[in-house]
């Protein structure tokens, strides 16, 4: 007898069951295969426990399968190998709650098991093409179990698809094949049977047959290596655009106690405009909860300062994703006009311009996405830090400017500095396009239909604040099983090229906002997006400018925030640009940026704003 490999019993375990079962027995499992795999293929995600199930249960047949095959296919492989799967389809069928979150890695270990039973399968026996084939099969399996680790959430979701694909396949052909048998009469059943088993007997013995059978099982081992190594391929690519954290941002073994001490400062390997010397620093900061962080930021400064102590531009950066990989000293061209608004000038005036990541992005920690303390603190420290670079002489004066999550940054730093840093000297606060009140602008961007980028920007709110605050559940806001989908959301920046794997995710689960089953605006969430919008006082000249077609944070939510500012008496200059959208405010050639100078020259030289607009124009006008 020709010895039939383990692995194609296992795959095709469900289908040995009931190939010779009667008729309505045929039409029962071919009905409930395709309710099954319709619900996997159209809810991958709220399908999360049957995947789970079904998969439980086909490692479980597997290796059932194995054990029941007569004594003669089972060598000791096979045998080892159905222990394997039986103990494997328990574990995730028991284990249901905990696998639901370890469903990629579950997978993954299915994978390497099957791909490693394929290779034993073409290592102890078959024909040449079984084995070539077999060969490939466990191949392709090792490959895209490693890959399944490294990529779990889009794992997940195509896995979800191929067993949902694979579960509709079989159902129509067992409902077929059921309603077929069943309009026969019973003899014609029997001869039928007959027929067929002596046909499989006369295929052993043609030669033809065998050729053609050969033939495909090396056509489809090419595929499977194509795949293989395509895929492998996909996986650098995308991996090798990600930005890598080098050594200098790695902490000491023993970090001082004191928040804003210098670690180490190195070069930058980034653009450097001409005229100017940028530089990385490492520095000893407060997370959102007051405890000892690290965090990095770039110091730019011009080649030849005048003389004398030098102005501070304190630039907050928008944002540049969650991870620690996304930090703008990371990228080539955070030190240009194009990243800190109107650069050129501001090193022409001989200012410096200190760049902070914010904890959590360059050095290790949890990111205070708009966590304001733990924003400002960083934000802050690296003005102190930087004060102790041996060759830059800083003034005390500091401007504060930041664009969207730094313009909320940078209104939490001017708010705490008396308290927090009280060595510095902050003059005024320059928010562009600010994302000032958290909550509101959760509202907000929730009442609109779920988006990709929707999706992903609130994975990049959700987790952080998750990380943070004890009372907020990820799993209270995130569908069963979604945690490590939104989870690997956070960990890929937008400019590179793994985001599109963010993307594909977020496109798979985007229906009707399966990935989040809660009012993020509600609960706990709620409540800390309500603590995190800046409250004031000020009592120093502010400056807030947005675009009149701002697509991420509405105009009007920044006429309310103004409003509040005048009605607690801030000394405030306001504008909104027709014609500019979120990023467009902060660009070379914007019209806000001579304003901006203007304004900032004032505040280093004492003097007094030209205008308050919260008493020289009605809002709106």
């Amino acid at each position: 007898m020709e010895r039939v490999s383990a692995w194609r019993r296992g795959v095709n375990a469900l289908p040995r069951l009931v190939a010779d079962a009667p008729p309505i027995v045929l039409i029962g499992v071919g009905g409930v295969a395709l309710l099954l795999g319709a619900l996997i293929v159209t809810r991958p995600l709220t399908s999360l426990v049957l995947l789970t199930v079904y998969v439980g249960l086909s490692a479980l047949i597997f290796g059932l399968v194995q054990f029941a095959a007569p004594h003669q296919e089972r060598g000791w492989a096979a045998r080892i190998f159905a222990g394997v799967w039986i103990v494997l389809g328990l574990a995730v069928l028991l284990g249901l709650g905990r696998t639901l979150e370890l469903i990629p890695v579950a997978l993954a270990v299915l994978l390497l098991v099957g791909g490693a039973q394929a290779l034993v399968d073409a290592i102890v026996d078959g024909t040449v093409s079984q084995r070539v084939l077999w060969a490939a099969s466990g191949t392709a399996q090792i490959v895209f179990g490693v890959l399944s680790l490294t990529w779990p959430d889009v794992t997940v979701l195509v896995v979800a698809v191929v067993f949902g694909v694979r579960t509709l396949a079989f159902g129509v052909s067992t409902v077929v094949r059921g309603a077929v048998l069943f309009s026969r009469a019973p003899h014609e059943r029997d001869a039928d049977l007959f027929a067929r088993s002596a046909l499989s007997i006369e295929e052993v013995y043609d030669r033809r047959a065998r050729g053609w059978a050969a033939a495909g099982r090396y056509a489809l081992a090419a595929v499977l290596v194509t795949v293989s190594v395509g895929g492998w391929w996909l996986s650098d690519w995308l991996r090798d655009g990600a930005p890598v954290v080098d050594a200098f941002y790695d902490p000491p073994a023993v970090v001082p106690y004191d928040h804003g001490q210098l670690i180490r400062e190195g070069g930058f390997s980034g653009q450097q405009p001409e005229g100017t010397e940028v530089r990385r620093i490492l520095y000893t900061t407060r997370d959102a909860l007051g405890q000892p962080a690290v965090g990095s930021a770039l110091v730019i400064s011009p080649s030849d300062p005048p003389r004398g102590p030098r102005p501070v531009i304190l630039w907050n950066h928008g944002t540049t994703g969650v991870a620690q990989g996304c930090a703008p000293s990371l990228r080539d061209a955070s030190a240009t006009k194009w990243a800190v608004p109107s650069l050129d000038e501001v090193i022409d005036n001989g200012w410096v311009v200190v760049a902070p990541d914010y904890s959590g992005q360059g050095a290790p920690g949890v990111f205070p996405y708009l966590i304001g303390l733990g924003e400002a603190r960083s934000s802050l420290d690296a003005v102190v830090a930087a004060r102790a670079l041996e060759d830059l002489m800083l003034s005390t004066r500091t401007v504060v400017w930041g664009h969207s999550q730094g313009g909320h940054a940078a209104l939490w730093a001017s708010q705490i500095a008396d308290g927090y840093t009280p060595g510095l000297d902050v003059l005024g606060t320059a928010a562009l396009s600010p994302a000032a009140d958290p909550h509101a602008l959760a509202t907000e961007l929730l009442r609109d239909s779920a988006t990709v980028e929707l999706s992903i920007l609130i994975s990049w709110v959700l987790v952080p604040y998750a990380d943070t605050y004890d009372d907020v559940d990820l799993a209270r806001y995130v569908a069963p099983g979604g945690e490590a989908i939104v989870r690997e959301m956070t960990q890929r920046c937008p400019s590179e090229p793994g985001v599109v794997v963010s993307v594909a995710t977020a496109l798979g689960v985007s229906e009707d906002r399966p990935l989040y089953v809660e009012n993020l605006a509600a609960g706990p969430l709620g409540q800390r997006l309500r603590e995190n919008a800046p409250q004031g006082p000020w009592g120093t000249p502010m400056l807030i400018a947005w675009g009149a077609d701002d697509e991420v944070i509405s105009p009007e939510l920044q006429e309310w925030f103004v409003a509040d500012l005048c009605e607690q008496g801030e000394d405030v200059r306001y504008l909104e640009y027709v014609g500019y959208d979120h990023l467009g405010i902060m660009l070379p050639r914007s019209a806000f940026l001579p304003v901006l100078m203007r304004w900032t020259e004032d505040r280093f030289d004492l003097r007094q704003p030209a205008r308050n607009d919260c008493e020289a124009k009605p809002l709106g006008d």
